[in-house]
């Protein structure tokens, strides 16, 4: 048999082949690789932004908090962005005075003590308390007191608030202790017109009265100690320290301080601290500050050991103006104006701010935490912070009508707490269409609202000099007897104004 030829298969066709021109191959070629770098940059981008939310949820990102300025500003101290805590309104009838008085009431003075979560005001026979931290009113009360008498102090404690009550013709002061949360009366002590309390809480109340010191119980009212010390002593207190000078006269006689009692506020024990052997005590109880007690003089400043009694150092030509206890400093004004922060111990200078920016148009009244607060007066005043270790203001408030600092020159009930950082300022949002005749000034020792914050920084500023902590602004320096007659800005809608250093 014959054999089979192969069966052929049929020629595959293939499609013939196109050649691009060599300038589309080129173009093809860098559009496909154009596509495969957008797809690649895209996965990248896709990566980048998965790495990223992680990162947002799990790492916390460094950034300036709300109101705080911003990185740039390395030498700034974070605040708000003006320093405003929180305003609310002033009980009672004010005026925006004239010149540089600022916000004060039609009659009298008013008080204010910060601490304890409370911020306290005094005006005639009222107290009214807000909320330290937002500016709620938490109450107020009306004293029952006989008529002509006056707040001359306010005071606030941790649990109580304390006010000083001064009756018709200046002799007689009572202290009242009121519960700081509900605005109950819880007691009354009798004072000294220039003592009152030195220390106070819910159980006890410590007060300067007219013989000596006595330590209540506020449950019952009974004394649980007493110490002797004559009368119209000088006094200063120093955390749960008390001193009281020891000389001929007291206050209002001229003879030197040839010791201290140092009574514990606690305890009510005491010891005398005598002067250095051979010495006397330079000059008149001025501060007591971290176990240092400052004489002052017309020569300067002196300071002696709280606890030994021995000389400390000296500044010539000096005047005390107050302290910061949060950065345990004194401050003193030198010969050549500027306030300067000492160490109260060694007398070393850490802080200072030059004497054109102390005594601007209204200067430096507080400093809290290495910031002083300075005040400008008028309409549209500012409150500015300026910082002690950049040297330089590093915070100001837009413009506060007539604003007023209170002014206390015992540093217990002032508006400046002793701690924290919070003052407080009355201020004048607005005048009514007709001014008003102030009304006549108190025959009690309160200042009449004529008074000019000169008037008020100048009796700031004399510490050393006042006969007693306790007392504000005498009379003498602040009215005149044709200030009740002036005509007056009555203030429309008075408020308390919270600052924060």
């Amino acid at each position: 048999m014959a054999r089979r030829p192969p069966k052929r298969r049929p020629p595959v066709r293939r499609r013939p082949v196109r050649r691009r021109p060599a300038a589309g191959r080129v173009a093809w070629r860098r559009a496909a690789r154009g596509r495969f770098a957008w797809a690649r940059s895209a996965w990248v981008r896709r990566g980048v932004l998965a790495v990223v939310l992680l990162a947002v949820v799990f790492i916390p990102v460094p950034g300036p908090a709300a109101g705080q300025p911003p990185a740039s500003c390395h030498a700034c101290r974070p605040q708000p962005a003006n320093a405003e805590r929180w305003a609310s309104r002033l009980p009672g009838a004010w005026t925006a005075g004239t010149g540089a008085t600022g916000t004060v009431p039609l009659s009298g003075q008013a008080y204010v003590a910060a601490g304890g979560g409370v911020a306290a005001v005094g005006d005639g026979l009222t107290v009214t308390a807000y909320a330290l931290r937002d500016g709620h009113v938490l109450w107020q009360i009306t004293l029952t007191a006989p008529a002509g008498s006056m707040i001359m102090s306010v005071r606030a404690w941790p649990g109580v608030v304390t006010a000083g009550v001064l009756r018709k013709g200046g002799q007689t002061r009572t202290e009242v202790v009121i519960d700081a949360a509900t605005g109950t009366v819880l007691r009354q002590y009798p004072a000294a017109v220039f003592g009152g309390a030195v220390a106070a809480s819910a159980a006890t109340t410590v007060v300067v009265g007219r013989l000596g010191v006595t330590s209540y119980d506020n449950s019952d009212g009974r004394a649980r100690w007493w110490r002797q010390t004559g009368v119209g002593r000088t006094w200063r207190a120093d955390s749960d320290v008390l001193y009281v000078a020891d000389s001929a006269g007291g206050y209002l006689g001229s003879a030197p301080v040839t010791g201290l009692r140092v009574i514990n506020l606690d305890s009510g024990t005491e010891r005398t601290l005598h002067a250095p052997p051979g010495h006397i005590f330079s000059g008149t109880l001025a501060l007591a500050a971290d176990g240092a007690v400052l004489f002052t003089s017309a020569a300067g400043v002196t300071a002696y050991s709280g606890s030994a009694g021995g000389t400390l150092w000296s500044m010539a030509a000096a005047v005390p103006e107050g302290t910061d206890p949060a950065a345990r400093l004194v401050y003193l004004t030198s010969a050549g104006g500027a306030l300067v922060g000492v160490d109260p111990l060694t007398g070393v200078v850490k802080a200072s701010i030059s004497g054109s920016t102390a005594g601007g148009s209204a200067g430096i009244y507080v400093v809290r935490g290495g910031v002083a607060l300075g005040v400008d007066s008028g309409p549209g005043g500012e409150a500015w912070g300026y910082n002690m270790a950049a040297g330089r203001v590093t915070w100001t408030t837009p413009g506060l009508p007539w604003p007023h600092f209170f002014a206390d020159l015992s540093g217990l009930g002032g508006s400046a707490a002793l701690s924290g950082s919070v003052v407080l300022l009355a201020v004048c949002p607005h005048l009514t269409h007709s001014p008003a005749p102030a009304a006549p000034a108190s025959d009690s020792t309160m200042s009449a609202p004529a008074a000019s914050a000169s008037a008020t920084a100048r009796a700031a500023r004399s510490l050393a000099t006042t006969p007693s902590p306790s007392a504000t602004v005498s009379p003498s320096a602040t009215a005149s007897p044709t200030a009740s007659a002036a005509p007056v800005q009555v203030c429309g809608d008075p408020e308390l104004v919270a600052l924060n250093l």
